[in-house]
């Protein structure tokens, strides 16, 4: 039921579990600012900044609460935004992490020359752009959720399931 409005879905929530989920969005918000201007990043402030945390919580104390009305979604949509950016962080670290023994094997198996050390700096270099390029996507898509979200939430309006 995308993008339906709430006339046209089974069961109206409550003001309060709709306000709640304002907060929700809040927290995800101020999280992603704190990245923003300060010194962590904005995937890491969303995953371990203590709003986003308290958010999640709320999330799932309250989606039974939910349940049957549009809101559900909007409870639905802020958890998975928050486990699939974790899931796609662990992929990004990985993959940095994974170039870093891969160089030094090369670097190994070359004897240890100029220019093994020349392809180990590009492999690493390689690695960590690619890491940080996932990063940046990874911020941009929890944004896109956060705004997209909470603009559908103030339209009374569900989310994709």
């Amino acid at each position: 039921m995308a993008g339906a409005t709430q006339a046209e879905t089974a069961g109206t929530p409550p003001q309060s579990l709709v306000n709640v989920a304002h907060l929700v969005y809040a927290l995800h918000a101020w999280s992603i600012l704190a990245g923003i201007v300060g010194a962590a990043t904005v995937v890491g402030m969303f995953l371990t900044g203590w709003p986003s945390i308290i958010a999640v919580i709320i999330n799932y104390v309250k989606r039974p609460d939910a349940r049957g009305t549009w809101l559900d979604s909007h409870f639905g949509w802020q958890i998975r935004t928050f486990w699939y950016t974790l899931l796609w962080v662990v992929i990004a670290v990985a993959l940095a992490l994974a170039v870093i023994p891969l160089a030094l094997a090369m670097l190994v198996a070359a004897g240890i020359h100029f220019w093994a050390g020349v392809a180990v700096w590009h492999g690493l270099t390689v690695g960590l752009t690619a890491a940080l390029a996932i990063a940046v996507v990874i911020t941009l898509w929890v944004v896109y959720r956060i705004v997209r979200g909470w603009l559908a939430l103030a339209s009374r309006q569900s989310m994709p399931v």
